[in-house]
């Protein structure tokens, strides 16, 4: 697969350099939260404004799409430092013509080596696919859809103070009940801040069934179980996710029942 390579601001011989000085995965590793915030909007930009041109677009300027992102190394429990492919970062953009999701940010995955380099992926929903048509006709390299960039390994590493909420998904796909109708329900906090706290309202056809109330920390799962039996007969629940802390899916979940 081919990827766009961003240089931004680091030469080889001072990663040379500093190479000997990293400790991978450890507290003295250049590789930090806050120069990550830095740099992935900065790539971001020019590549987004190399694909609009590509498209024939105009008006998008690295100045008007003021990015900004928020990361995060594997969940609430690591330190947010260090090389490793568990990187997930937040970021939002401007740009009239491709919206943002209702949580207001894309997902990116970041594979981030101990050479301050680093490989970046984000939501085709917003990037785009692998090749894009151009304004010609032709088939190209999408450059936003994979790329790579590098950071300054001395660079400003006072936290950004960027946040996004964690995005609460009701992650079941069908709602399992045994003999007496009683049923779990899986959901999953995403990566943002403070987690993800609230109530799932649980209805089977026009009856309630009930409230429950949820806990999850950033990048995790909980289980919740129904309040009440499923009802004979239903056939779909529908669970209506109420957030007090962080946000939830864009409507209500409908789920179909199985029964063992």
């Amino acid at each position: 697969m081919r990827r766009i390579i961003v240089p931004v601001l680091v030469a080889l011989v001072a990663i040379l350099a500093l190479g000997t000085a990293v400790v991978a995965g450890g507290s003295s590793s250049t590789v930090t939260r806050a120069r990550l915030e830095r740099s992935l909007p900065a790539a971001f930009a020019h590549l987004y404004v190399q694909q609009a041109r590509l498209l024939g677009r105009t008006d998008v300027t690295v100045a008007s799409l003021h990015p900004q992102a928020m990361c995060d190394k594997h969940g609430a429990d690591v330190a947010d430092v260090g090389p490793g492919g568990d990187w997930v970062c937040l970021m939002s953009w401007h740009d009239p013509q491709v919206p943002m999701p209702p949580e207001g940010y894309g997902k990116f995955e970041l594979n981030v080596h101990s050479n301050d380099c680093y490989t970046a992926g984000g939501p085709t929903k917003l990037t785009g696919f692998l090749t894009i048509t151009d304004k010609s006709g032709k088939e190209v390299t999408n450059p936003v859809f994979e790329f790579d960039a590098c950071f300054d390994p001395q660079g400003d590493n006072t936290a950004t103070g960027n946040s996004f909420p964690s995005l609460t998904n009701v992650t079941s796909t069908t709602l399992t009940t045994d003999a007496q109708g009683a049923a779990a329900l899986q959901i999953s906090c995403g990566t943002g801040s403070q987690g993800c706290t609230g109530t799932v309202v649980v209805t089977a056809g026009k009856r309630t069934l009930g409230e429950m109330r949820y806990s999850a920390k950033e990048e995790a799962t909980a289980s919740l179980a129904l309040p009440a039996p499923v009802p004979p007969g239903v056939k779909e629940v529908t669970f209506e996710v109420r957030p007090d802390v962080g946000v939830g899916p864009s409507g209500p979940v409908t789920l179909p029942v199985q029964r063992r």
